[in-house]
């Protein structure tokens, strides 16, 4: 129960967060959304390890800083092959092994692949494996390899 009580209360603060509304209706409404959330994901209680947590927050801002550098120079790319009618747009699909353990770890594999421009995760296979639309398959292929490895190690150090 408790760890349901959490992810409510965590969820509620980031609604409010994002809103910057702290009215009573507007935490009501954060209230809500925790609920459906929890009511969704079922989470599983696991002990919270306070020992842990600076490792699991340095991490986390690595990965923050890390997507968000890889959203900025993507987005870049796909302006530059927007904007420039001489570069040619290659656009195709690929399979990316997903290699995680967990569904988490698989969704927001998924999550950092789909924010990025110019590469969207259009399904994802039973064995975990994203096939991923891209703009350009060539640029693509050549730095899926090291940015799923560099993802699959940032998130495996924050979730396990």
């Amino acid at each position: 129960m408790l760890v349901y009580v959490r992810l409510v209360l965590l969820c509620a603060l980031v609604y409010l967060a994002l809103t910057a509304n702290v009215e009573l209706s507007n935490i009501g409404v954060g209230v809500i959304i925790g609920i459906s959330i929890a009511v969704v994901l079922r989470p599983k209680p696991e002990p919270l390890s306070l020992s842990r947590l600076p490792f699991v927050l340095i991490n986390l801002a690595r990965y923050v800083v890390w997507l968000s550098i890889d959203i900025i120079r993507n987005g870049i790319r796909v302006a530059r092959i927007v904007l420039d009618p001489k570069l040619p747009i290659r656009p195709g699909i690929i399979a990316v092994p997903s290699s995680m353990k967990t569904e988490l770890g698989v969704a927001l594999n998924a999550h950092a692949i789909t924010v990025t421009p110019g590469e969207q995760v259009v399904e994802i296979g039973e064995d975990g494996t994203l096939y991923v639309h891209c703009l350009d398959v060539d640029s693509s292929l050549a730095g899926m390899e090291h940015a799923q490895r560099l993802r699959k190690e940032m998130l495996s150090r924050i979730f396990e």
